[in-house]
């Protein structure tokens, strides 16, 4: 259909197009592997402290469950979403971490189905040691200037558009 256009017409458009997409599309691979990778770092950093702290009650996944929850009072669903675990194993790890004394529960008025969870004050300990962990590598980073270039602002907005493009998308198959 676009044979009646000259080639050196078509060209302009066309090209720029395909030598941008490629870098573009390996650069965001490169970025889905960056994201797995510090995700198993993130864990490995949070047992790493457990461990130094001589704290073997709880995996990693389970302290930041603690740390995710913070001071608020959610349904196990509600934890689900904000944080990066797999569905099947948020409502295991909440059992865990109510039988261990770190969440307390109990049932919504309006759903009896629902479970509503918050820390107790051992919990409330955890999500304190977490945060000084993160706290202390966000001064590390700040002091080193890798948080600087580019601004670790401009990092998050880009990374919350591609979890909204990721969002609806879901949205989108459902």
């Amino acid at each position: 259909m676009l044979s009646h256009i000259p080639q050196a017409s078509r060209a302009p458009t066309q090209a720029p197009a395909a030598d941008h997409a490629p870098e573009t599309t390996e650069a965001y691979l490169e970025t889905l592997q960056l994201l797995e990778r510090m995700h198993r770092l993130m864990l490995d950093l949070v047992k790493d402290e457990f461990e130094r702290l001589r704290r073997n009650d709880l995996t990693p996944v389970q302290a930041l469950l603690l740390y995710n929850l913070g001071t608020a009072e959610v349904t196990a669903g509600e934890l689900r979403s904000r944080g990066m675990y797999q569905g099947s194993n948020v409502s295991y790890n909440l059992k865990k971490l109510v039988s261990m004394g770190y969440v307390s529960h109990e049932r919504c008025d309006m759903d009896r189905r629902s479970v509503r969870v918050r820390l107790t004050p051992q919990g409330q300990e955890v999500r304190d040691i977490v945060r000084e962990l993160f706290m202390r590598h966000a001064e590390g980073l700040s002091m080193s200037g890798v948080l600087d270039d580019p601004p670790i602002e401009m990092v998050n907005l880009q990374t919350r558009r591609i979890e909204r493009f990721w969002t609806e998308q879901i949205r989108y198959i459902y």
